[in-house]
């Protein structure tokens, strides 16, 4: 297995990575903002009232782009797998 291979596939590997981490942590940062901002407007300095917000989103995200996330998933690893003989060598 060549460095040329390698690399490629740490690069496809944290690409599926960023690409599938992003729709979730896109919505925890808008939700903590819009709380954070909420929390600004009236006064309200609860550390801990971010947390339900935010599960209940990202728990709302995963039942939306979990089928994407998990096919991208199983899209890498299939190429991964079809390829393998290539690796051994």
């Amino acid at each position: 297995m060549s460095e040329g291979i390698i690399v490629r596939i740490t690069q496809e590997t944290l690409w599926v990575i960023i690409e599938s981490a992003a729709p979730l942590l896109l919505i925890s940062l808008v939700i903590g903002l819009c709380v954070s901002i909420f929390q600004t407007v009236t006064s309200i300095q609860e550390q801990t009232l971010t947390f339900v917000p935010k599960i209940l989103c990202v728990f709302l995200g995963l039942l939306l782009f979990g089928n994407w996330i998990l096919n991208n998933t199983v899209s890498l690893m299939e190429t991964l797998w079809s390829n393998f003989a290539a690796y051994t060598r």
